[in-house]
């Protein structure tokens, strides 16, 4: 098959609210009045971000999943994304699949494929997706204050804890790896938490690389520091290790591959918060607190300051 064919069976779609999607030079969008664009790309490359064997639905699914997150961390309503796929043959099986998976997401999401490019050459995913929101109501990691709580939804570390498994690193029992490799491979990006927290929300931002880096994004940019009581945060390893109290730690607090949201809003704001995690069927839970001192501190469960330090994720670390 080739290119022009797998783009016309797999990725052609009549679109509804773009003026033009795929098939010309340029796709078109018209942003509603009032609202203003969201606008974020990622890249998943095949060795760095996923195993040669994964499921190609389940590698669909991320694709789209992760660009979703970031609009989610934006309170953005998801409209329409592009595809740019470079693949080592056009394998038609695994295309099929993989567009099962990207495609499912987004109607889902009502997010709808306006266009892209396809390649050959190594497997690698690059998505960039439009999402829009009421002008000067969008979440930033600017907005932080002392005396904030500190949120994330859902669960963390089960990515991690997937990874470390799959590495050989750790060896778990055959429901708990696949229930945590799901974690892994098909992520939920909390796209209805954080249109919800628009209004409520002082700051977010999506944990992709580990809670901890991506929480000093938002001090840095707000200009606070950070206290976090790791016995809640050790708590949202959905697993449920109890044994290993380091490796939950770990996977918790700097796993990576969460796309859970992290945000803070004003005390006096905890029953909107509520409110917001009810109405978009999305657990958050409250686990620290912002600070006028600059600095992270992470308390042990005698409220002791643990001296270790925890790296997230870096793309260019050794």
């Amino acid at each position: 098959m080739g290119e022009f064919d797998l783009i016309r069976t797999f990725f052609t779609r009549p679109v509804r609210r773009a003026a033009l999607g795929v098939g010309d030079d340029c796709a078109l969008l018209a942003p509603t009045p009032g609202m203003q664009l969201a606008v974020s790309s990622d890249m998943l490359v095949e060795g760095r971000h996923f195993f040669a064997d994964v499921d190609p639905l389940r590698l669909g699914h991320k694709a789209l999943a992760v660009n979703l997150s970031d609009l989610a961390a934006c309170g953005a309503r998801p409209l329409a994304f592009t595809l740019a796929l470079s693949l080592p043959r056009a394998d038609t099986a695994w295309v099929g699949a993989f567009a099962q998976g990207l495609l499912a997401l987004a109607d889902a999401h009502d997010c709808e494929l306006i266009g892209g490019d396809t390649t050959q050459g190594p497997l690698n995913i690059c998505i960039t997706v439009f999402g829009e929101v009421p002008a000067g109501q969008a979440l930033l990691r600017s907005g932080a204050r002392a005396g904030d709580d500190i949120y994330v939804s859902g669960t963390l570390g089960d990515a991690r804890l997937a990874l470390e498994a799959l590495q050989g690193h750790v060896t778990l029992p055959p429901a708990t790896l696949a229930a945590a490799r799901l974690r892994l491979e098909m992520p939920t990006p909390r796209v209805a938490l954080g249109q919800a927290l628009r209004g409520i929300a002082s700051s977010a931002l999506d944990v992709s690389d580990g809670l901890l880096g991506d929480l000093g994004h938002i001090l840095a940019q707000s200009r606070v520091g950070a206290c976090i009581d790791t016995r809640l945060t050790g708590a949202l390893l959905a697993a449920g290790l109890t044994e290993n109290e380091e490796l939950i730690r770990q996977c918790t607090l700097a796993g990576g591959d969460d796309y859970e949201l992290c945000f803070t809003a004003a005390p006096e704001m905890r029953a909107q918060v509520a409110a917001a995690a009810r109405a978009s069927d999305t657990p958050v839970t409250r686990i620290g607190s912002a600070q006028a001192r600059s600095g992270l501190r992470l308390l042990d469960a005698q409220g002791q300051e643990l001296v270790k330090r925890y790296a997230s994720f870096d793309h260019f670390s050794v």
